[in-house]
């Protein structure tokens, strides 16, 4: 939305709308919304839900298993197995 003003030299020239200016004409919120909005909007973000907390523990839990389950692999198992033999083995 735009506003129109007129210039020493009768010229009209479209400017943005400014809610939180002090143009003569302009409307201002009042600066209690402010605060109020500011503080919704922190109260809405503050942290999970309930149910938040149930699907993200059980996400962990089924990414957890999942990465056991490849650590324990017969291939990882032995390459790591190796990696450690060769660090203990090392000459210094």
């Amino acid at each position: 939305m735009t506003i129109t003003k007129v210039t020493a030299a009768k010229k009209t020239v479209p400017q943005p709308l400014d809610l939180n200016s002090r143009r003569i004409g302009a409307r201002r919120r009042p600066a209690w919304w402010d605060r109020r909005m500011r503080s919704c909007r922190a109260a809405a973000e503050a942290g999970m839900s309930t149910a938040e907390y149930a699907v993200g523990t059980i996400a962990a839990c089924g990414f957890a298993a999942v990465l056991y389950k490849i650590v324990t692999s017969g291939p990882v198992r032995s390459a790591l197995t190796a990696v450690i033999e060769k660090a203990l083995h090392a000459s210094f």
